[in-house]
């Protein structure tokens, strides 16, 4: 909860200074809140730019406070806080909710948040993948099926995952199941070691529930092993000098058996990773993440 407490202390201090918050003051603040778990925190946050600033919420701080509520696995009450918006929710609103409606497992309301989205976003590769996961992982194979062959019969196509690495001044770029050279050749002769080593170590086992029901259980594990992030990290390993913070940038939301695998590879080798994925920065050191296993 350090960022958190940063932000808080900063915001009393301004006040103590007599100096005015804005509108993006008060973002910040909320989505501190929102990414430590502090419901009431956020809330009182959030009613005091309207009561004692008078600022008016914008649509970011309408988001956050979505995201205060769903991160927190008030569901319901994320639900009931967008119908009573006095202005139109966006896409982006709603696609919060159904990142809190996958953390939380919630199915049923997925689907209602899914048929808004596809209101007003219908082509969004990426709403369809999260609820098709979504059925994956709770078992609802079919429902998992149908939504992928609905991508394909609607021409969407799912956004290639890549993760990107800067060493020497070069930045080298990774992609699942991407074409073979030495670089990649590279990483994943580490990254076999390493899953390996973490498995020994400290009894990793791949978590596989959202690869396609049909796949062998070896398949499963070894399509989850080739994830771009985990080459980009293997790649790292090879090639930085040891004590080196590893950095990697990822243009999807990183999954949970990769994001298990940082934290591990964060205590086994005694390294710090840290991952900007579409969702948000991950520091894993010591076995944890700055996220807690909330993104």
């Amino acid at each position: 909860a350090l960022p958190i407490l940063e932000a808080a202390e900063v915001f009393h201090e301004m006040e103590n200074y007599g100096i005015e918050p804005d509108a993006v003051t008060f973002v910040s603040l909320l989505y501190a809140c929102s990414h430590a778990g502090l419901v009431e925190q956020g809330r009182e946050y959030f009613d005091k730019m309207t009561t004692v600033y008078g600022i008016k919420p914008s649509i970011e701080h309408y988001g956050c406070m979505v995201d205060l509520y769903g991160r927190a696995g008030l569901l319901q009450k994320a639900c009931d806080f967008i119908y009573e918006l006095p202005l139109r929710p966006n896409a982006t609103i709603w696609r919060v909710l159904l990142g809190a409606c996958s953390i939380h497992g919630n199915v049923k309301l997925a689907e209602e948040v899914k048929l808004r989205l596809s209101e007003l976003e219908p082509s969004d590769s990426g709403d369809h993948i999260l609820l098709s996961n979504l059925y994956a992982i709770t078992g609802k194979w079919k429902a998992s099926a149908t939504v992928r062959r609905s991508m394909s019969s609607l021409g969407i196509r799912k956004e290639t995952g890549w993760s990107m690495i800067e060493v020497d001044k070069i930045m080298y770029t990774f992609v699942a199941g991407g074409e073979q050279n030495e670089k990649t050749k590279q990483a994943h002769e580490k990254l076999r070691d390493i899953m390996l080593r973490i498995r020994i170590e400290s009894g990793y086992i791949a978590e596989t529930n959202t690869v396609l029901y049909d796949v062998e259980d070896e398949e499963k594990e070894d399509a989850v092993s080739r994830h771009s992030e985990k080459l980009a990290v293997a790649f790292g390993m090879t090639r930085l000098s040891k004590g080196s913070v590893i950095r990697i940038v990822k243009n999807l939301r990183i999954c949970g058996d990769c994001h298990t695998v940082m934290k591990l590879i964060s205590k086994v080798y005694s390294l710090e990773i840290v991952v900007r994925d579409r969702s948000r920065f991950h520091s894993f050191k010591d076995g944890s993440c700055t996220c807690r296993d909330y993104w």
